[in-house]
């Protein structure tokens, strides 16, 4: 008897008519497209034309500081606007920026991303979303109240860490204390970490929460600790994540204002302490110096502003590049 072997082959996929074709190519290109094109293409040209904006405004008012003063912008320890010819140099607020900023980023990123990680893997459930609730509540802090606590809480009980730290650190001499009030790098840095701290974990968080479920459990599968997990899976996805954070917080470490203020004791002056007072950052003399600043004196706080406008673009351009080099070991692309 023959066998007949019958097989279901799948129905031909109907092609679309030429009327369809012409539909969906005047539905590629419909007002509402069209518009919504002009309007996204206008907004990335207005921001660029800002930008250049901002920088051709900074320029020229720091030109016209610079061709004034009498000392070295650059390099020269004094910030007098007052004397004629005037004498003011950006060198301590270059230090004080910096290194308060460096501070605030090695005290602020680790317990930011171990705080989510915490959040996202080992915490339960019923406190995710308290612990999740209060850290979005301090981002949204003023700075002035960060100001405010720091000087009146921080600033008091900063006497015993300083101690410990001249005690078993001040051979250093980066950590020597000869008993003045701690308004120093230290408390600045200590103060913006704290500051810093909820963008870096939201966001850290939100990355965290992206890695694909797929690849924490192939590595379960394969016998992976949960820490092991975080190791092989978790970090390295979310690394490019962790890096647009940070640069995020050292943004607004690099740009704050009021509450270092507060609590620094400003002096124009580099000490080889970070727990002596005195130093300076950019935005903190500019906000202490400009409402009394005369004419020549707003223009050299302007010159200092364009330097730190040079800074943070540099800073994001950095973390571009390192965000680009780490891309395909991120896990994204897998």
């Amino acid at each position: 008897m023959d066998t007949t072997q019958i097989t279901d082959a799948p129905p031909p996929t109907p092609q679309p008519t030429e009327a369809e074709q012409k539909r969906a190519a005047r539905g590629a290109t419909r007002p509402g497209d069209r518009i919504f094109l002009g309007l996204s293409r206008g907004s990335g040209i207005l921001l660029l034309v800002i930008m250049a904006a901002i920088a051709g405004f900074l320029t020229y008012r720091a030109s016209i500081a610079i061709s004034k003063d009498d000392a070295n912008f650059f390099t020269a320890f004094e910030w007098n606007t007052q004397l004629d010819p005037p004498k003011f140099g950006i060198a301590v607020l270059v230090f004080g920026t910096i290194v308060s900023s460096i501070i605030a980023m090695a005290i602020a990123v680790p317990i930011a991303v171990a705080i989510a990680l915490f959040l996202t893997h080992y915490a339960p459930r019923r406190l995710r979303g308290p612990i999740a609730y209060v850290i979005d509540l301090l981002a949204a802090v003023p700075s002035i109240v960060y100001g405010l606590w720091g000087a009146l809480i921080l600033v008091p009980h900063m006497n015993g860490l300083y101690g410990w730290l001249d005690d078993y650190l001040g051979w250093t001499g980066i950590f020597s204390w000869q008993g003045g009030a701690p308004r120093s790098m230290l408390t600045v840095g200590i103060l913006l970490a704290i500051m810093i701290l909820p963008i870096i974990t939201n966001v850290s968080r939100e990355v965290f929460r992206q890695v694909p479920q797929m690849h924490e459990e192939a590595a379960l599968a394969l016998g992976a600790t949960r820490w092991e997990v975080i190791r092989m899976a978790v970090i390295p996805f979310g690394r490019s994540g962790v890096i647009s954070a940070s640069m995020l917080g050292l943004g607004r470490a690099l740009g704050e204002t009021m509450a270092v203020a507060t609590v620094l004791s400003p002096t124009f002056d580099i000490q080889a302490s970070l727990l002596d007072p005195g130093g300076g950052t950019f935005a903190q003399n500019i906000a202490s110096k400009f409402g009394e600043a005369s004419e020549t004196g707003r223009d050299a706080l302007i010159a200092s502003g364009l330097v730190l406008f040079v800074i943070t673009l540099l800073v994001n351009g950095a973390a571009r590049m390192i965000i680009a080099r780490r891309k395909e070991y991120s896990g994204a692309n897998a």
